[in-house]
């Protein structure tokens, strides 16, 4: 069985996005979706704000209800300012904002294995500490793939390239994890209950993968949100899931999906 097979039931459906952290659960078989062609979906995309973006991150996280829409918004943009803030911190402290060399002068350890020991999470990356980072090939190149279909280039530009993306967002995990005393995304708590007169404050998890996506985004340079990365990347797994999640976003952001019918792909 290939490693999509294995992964297939747990993109269907898809819990979380967040560069492909997500939990996969099983359930009851889901009907077919209506085709969508990817570059209709990274133009549509392409168009939502920062608070659109922040509204679907908070949608994966276990305290979204703790927040009002305004209170959302005013943390995206916090967290967005402490991800361009270290972006810019660390490419002035080691010279560089390439994220391969910025990566080999803060220590840390690349590999790039073929896919996950395990196909019961899907990741395209991740960071585990101290400091290693696991950047898995076989989602490289199927994104690689998904970048020759009509239309996609036009929106995601010669300037993606998605390893250094990658990498680049999980760096800013462990500078986070470096900083933890002091960086906003792990300082900022919401009160959770608890009997008085004790406290239960915990951290909002949301923030740090808000600030990952803006780190990311300003060490690359690329012009719009890493979210993006969200729908193209699971879309070289399933087609159906990237729809699916393509369509929760746009209902997210209070948009409907547009019709493919209508569908020209810019070139």
């Amino acid at each position: 069985m290939s490693f999509k097979e294995k992964v297939k039931p747990y993109l269907e459906p898809i819990a979380d996005g967040l560069f492909g952290k997500q939990r996969g659960m099983r359930g009851p078989q889901l009907a077919p979706v209506a085709p969508r062609p990817i570059g209709l979906m990274m133009e549509d995309l392409l168009r939502l704000d920062d608070e659109a973006w922040g509204t679907y991150a908070f949608s994966r996280d276990v305290l979204n209800r703790k927040f009002t829409p305004e209170k959302r918004a005013e943390l995206t943009h916090r967290a967005m300012e402490c991800g361009r803030e270290y972006a810019q911190k660390m490419a002035g402290q080691y010279g560089t904002s390439n994220p391969t060399e910025l990566a080999k002068k803060m220590g840390m350890q690349v590999e790039y294995p073929e896919m996950p020991k395990s196909a019961a999470r899907v990741l395209f990356a991740e960071f585990k500490a101290p400091n290693h980072i696991y950047l898995y090939m076989d989602a490289v190149r199927k994104a690689r793939t998904t970048m020759i279909e009509p239309g996609v280039k036009a929106v995601l530009t010669d300037k993606l390239d998605i390893g250094q993306l990658l990498l680049a967002h999980e760096l800013f995990h462990y500078v986070e994890e470096t900083y933890k005393k002091e960086i906003f995304t792990r300082t900022e708590k919401v009160e959770l209950w608890a009997p008085k007169p004790l406290h239960n404050r915990s951290t909002i998890g949301c923030l740090g993968e808000i600030a990952a996506m803006e780190f990311a985004r300003t060490l690359t340079d690329i012009p719009y949100s890493p979210y993006l990365m969200d729908v193209f990347l699971v879309y070289g797994y399933s087609k159906d899931a990237a729809v699916r999640l393509y369509e929760e976003i746009m209902g997210l952001a209070g948009l409907r999906p547009s019709n493919p019918e209508n569908y020209s792909p810019a070139t």
